[in-house]
């Protein structure tokens, strides 16, 4: 598969018509229907569905467009790269994370880079610890933020000089809401919402030992906003980590710690054998600095 032809399909599915999509490319109709017919012969399997007048990508199609997109991007992030010069250093930094406060160590060292580089731009994304492993895996980011054990197998890690603490968020009109610590007894049949990877984290599950079991998982949530808005909808009770909500200014909520208290220790990670940009070779630099510093 050639990144020009790529780069047809991918105009193709966005246009949903070969018409169309031969004029953004400033290519003949015909030209590009043999090259679609060509790839398709490729693959061994139909990428569309002709119609009429449009096309509908298959279900083969869709999966080509996904990893399509992430190849692409790829290209050009690399054209980036190699365009770089030392004199002046400039390109992309991606990062991964969570929903976590110790976000904030990422970015002032970001900005610490940008006071000698101000070309140089970051992109952080968000999501839970799945999403963030399965972007470093396929390339797509530079670094990602983790918490819990590494797999130090597949990545190298800095661990940072920050902790989050896990608790409930609940309304402030629920009967925890007198307690001032919660114990894994008092979360016993009550419903809980909690991200897709709390309990299989290992660290809140030995946190709830034999009451595991017992748990009443009302909903999930990948990011915390948004279990927020099920508590506060009288849903249930949310395992979240402390300071991301603002409960201070929330006339509905409030947040307890758990007891025993449970960490969250956090890593910024990347693949071993990375081979990066300059400008995320020196954002690792800051962030080596910075980590020994505080």
């Amino acid at each position: 598969m050639e990144l020009r032809v790529l780069r047809y399909f991918l105009a193709i599915a966005r246009e949903g018509n070969i018409t169309n999509a031969a004029a953004s490319l400033h290519v003949t109709q015909p030209t590009l229907s043999r090259q679609l017919r060509e790839l398709e012969e490729e693959l061994g399997c139909r990428l569309f569905i002709r119609n009429s007048h449009s096309v509908s990508l298959t279900e083969d199609g869709m999966l080509l467009r996904r990893r399509a997109e992430e190849i692409v991007e790829l290209a050009q992030k690399t054209v980036q790269e190699l365009a770089q010069s030392d004199d002046a250093l400039s390109g992309d930094v991606y990062i991964g994370a969570g929903e976590t406060v110790g976000v904030s160590f990422l970015t002032r060292a970001a900005q610490r880079l940008r006071e000698e580089f101000p070309d140089i731009r970051f992109h952080i994304s968000s999501g839970d610890g799945a999403d963030v492993r399965e972007q470093l895996d396929r390339g797509l980011i530079d670094f990602g933020l983790l918490f819990g054990t590494i797999d130090h197998s597949k990545y190298n890690a800095i661990p940072l000089p920050h902790r989050d603490r896990w608790g409930v968020l609940m309304r402030k009109d629920s009967p925890l809401s007198a307690l001032d610590v919660i114990s894994p007894g008092d979360l016993a049949g009550l419903p809980l919402i909690v991200s897709r990877q709390t309990l299989t984290n290992g660290t809140l599950a030995d946190w709830f030992g034999e009451d595991l079991k017992e748990l009443n998982i009302a909903g999930t949530y990948s990011l915390v906003f948004n279990g927020s808005l099920m508590v506060k909808d009288g849903m249930g009770y949310a395992l979240c980590l402390d300071n991301i909500i603002n409960v201070s200014s929330s006339d509905d909520l409030c947040f307890r710690q758990l007891c025993p208290e449970v960490e969250a220790e956090m890593h910024i990670v990347w693949k071993r054998y990375q081979i990066f940009s300059k400008a995320a070779e020196r954002y690792l630099g800051v962030l080596r600095s910075r980590s020994a510093i505080e």
